[in-house]
């Protein structure tokens, strides 16, 4: 009897953006493809999608560009490529029209992708309809991929039902995207076999993260129920946050009596160098050491490596803040591993009350800033879900898609406090068309909208990223963090985990009940009034302020977009805390306001 075969798929975007904020350059890219084509044992290589363009625009590189170079040496020696995409959000952080949707499979197949990965956080098959149908339309294989959880209400019974819609629009493929690596074993062996009795010629494909540490049991249970791809990851970016290493795979399955590719240990060897230069060169100074360590702690919260790697650097940027004012109550500090813990409780307390919704990019960045936030407002005394930003609400209120579980009444009652609706349509309805607008503003620029429409759909796809990489502020952005990013280490200033940090310019020495600190939601850029926007005005340190009344912006490359920052009482502005256009992390402090009466709960 002939071993049944299994095959790899490396997973080179993945790996870097599970580890820091960029991946490399085109010019490494293209050094490294045939060292991996001489690998010899990837039948795949995931090379594009999910935030990897937006990273090229960041640091002034032509996403187009890139992927057309990076890929076309696969396509030559026939190894698939696969992007990643988000369904309603496409390969960004929030909802994306659907002709904008529809131009990207026929932009990416035109690049030589074969294979779009297409998930919704939410499992909400509606999400998913038009991008099996678009991915078909273009000529794509169609994969289809659930967000895999553990709570009571992610059963087999509920991904079998995403199954049976993808497979009904026409998915050519299945992928178990176990994002957090949270999945159980045996629970993942049991979905596998469930697909496969029901759908036997779907391929199905496993991506598992090595977060918490039960990776390689569920790569080995996925394949003895009927697996036929397994993404893997390599050194030095393997393990820890990221995905399991291939050598690693390789060996136990081949013990385990599969039929698997052999690797050339030479070419290993030799992109194993590589990665390393590209990290010593400078991406390894936005790569947190700590997304090295595997971590049990990760089964509690769920969270998955990215937001790991997001979550140490939220807290290196609130500690000094939460110890000063812990210092100002006459309270104990905490170090970075007590708040982790703290953190982490607070992840696993609210999920259920927000229905469960898979921790998966953009999801597990809503519910990690409210976790955040609500840990900040929690150590000064007062109530949680004190603040919440507007992509959050989205998914609160349904515009995101169906959540897999039903919200507390807490969080419903809070809605109606704050005038919100909850919708029930389908997600798609509530974001028109926009290409006519975006064509119309290249032919009002005098840009050129690019081999098959690739620089309209880019444009399109992240409007101020891409404005932003044509004018040169990108590039000159870039060039400055990475100046900073180098003075920063070669400083050797960050503080020990175990030692709490001091604000430059410590708060008041005493508690005031009657003082209100307004917190960054997100990380992103100071805007005092807008000048789009005739009504917007630059506050003061007097102005009277009234409940609800927006004060400033914060602009967030992330969501490529404006999040306001609003009066949560009456009161008057005693300290404006930061400059007009200064960076600011998530948490950092930015306007303190005297209340004129006790707050409203």
């Amino acid at each position: 009897m002939s071993k049944r075969p299994i095959k790899f798929s490396l997973v080179y975007r993945d790996m870097w953006q599970s580890s820091g904020k960029y991946v490399p350059r085109i010019d490494q890219l293209k050094q490294i493809a045939p060292v991996i084509i001489d690998m010899g044992c990837f039948s795949r290589i995931e090379t594009n999608g999910g935030a990897f363009e937006q990273v090229n625009l960041l640091y002034g590189e032509n996403p187009n560009r890139v992927v057309r170079e990076w890929i076309k040496p696969f396509n030559e020696a026939g190894i698939q490529t696969h992007m990643l995409e988000r369904a309603l959000n496409g390969i960004r952080m929030f909802p994306v029209p659907a002709d904008v949707r529809r131009l990207m499979y026929k932009v990416k197949k035109a690049q030589g992708v074969d294979i779009a990965r297409s998930f919704c956080g939410l499992n909400d098959p509606r999400n998913l309809e038009l991008s099996i149908k678009y991915a078909k339309e273009a000529g794509m294989i169609s994969q289809a991929a659930l967000s895999i959880t553990y709570s009571p209400v992610h059963t087999i019974e509920h991904y079998m039902e995403v199954v049976d819609k993808a497979v009904e629009f026409g998915a050519d493929e299945i992928c178990l995207k176990d994002m957090a690596g949270i999945g159980r074993p045996v629970f993942l062996g049991k979905l596998v076999s469930e697909i496969k009795r029901k759908y036997p010629d779907k391929i199905v494909q496993y991506h598992g993260h090595s977060g918490p540490g039960l990776s390689m049991a569920s790569i080995l249970e996925v394949c003895r129920a009927g697996a036929d791809y397994v993404d893997v990851a390599m050194e030095p970016l393997s393990w820890g946050m990221v995905h399991p290493d291939v050598i690693s795979v390789r060996e136990m399955l081949h013990d385990a009596g599969f039929e698997v590719p052999k690797i050339n240990m030479s070419a290993y060897m030799e992109a194993r160098r590589l990665n390393q230069q590209f990290i010593d060169e400078w991406l390894g100074l936005f790569i947190d050491p700590a997304n090295r360590y595997v971590s049990s702690l990760l089964l509690g919260c769920g969270l998955p490596g990215g937001m790991m790697g997001s979550m140490m650097a939220d807290l290196k940027g609130v500690l000094d803040g939460i110890n000063n004012t812990l210092k100002n109550a006459g309270k104990k500090t905490l170090s970075q591993d007590e708040i982790l813990v703290l953190l982490f409780d607070e992840v696993a307390y609210i999920w259920p009350m927000l229905g469960y919704p898979p921790l998966v990019t953009p999801f597990s960045q809503y519910v990690k800033n409210i976790a955040l936030l609500n840990v900040m407002f929690l150590l000064q005394g007062k109530e949680r879900f004190q603040m919440i930003d507007k992509n959050t609400w989205d998914m609160i209120l349904g515009k995101s898609g169906r959540l897999p579980g039903p919200l507390a009444p807490e969080i419903v009652e809070l809605a109606k406090k704050q005038g919100f609706e909850f919708y029930n349509g389908n997600p798609q309805d509530a974001y028109p068309n926009e290409l006519d607008k975006y064509r119309q503003m290249m032919k009002d620029n005098g840009w050129d909208a690019g081999q098959d429409e690739e620089e309209l759909f880019e444009l399109a796809m992240h409007e101020r990223q891409y404005i932003d990489y044509k004018s040169g502020l990108a590039k000159k952005r870039f060039e400055e963090e990475i100046v900073k990013a180098r003075e920063n280490q070669s400083k050797k200033t960050t503080p020990s985990a175990n030692q709490p940090v001091e604000l430059q310019k410590p708060l008041e020495k005493k508690q005031d009940p009657n003082k209100e600190i307004l917190y960054a939601p997100i990380k992103g850029q100071v805007v005092f009034g807008f000048h789009e926007i005739i009504e917007d005005r630059f506050i003061k340190v007097g102005d009277i302020v009234k409940r609800g009344e927006r004060l400033c912006y914060i602009y967030s490359d992330l969501f490529n977009g404006f999040e306001e920052i609003t009066a949560q009482n009456d009161g008057i502005i005693t300290e404006i805390l930061v400059n007009q256009g200064c960076i600011v992390n998530q948490g950092d402090p930015l306007i303190t306001i005297k209340i004129k009466q006790s707050p409203k709960s």
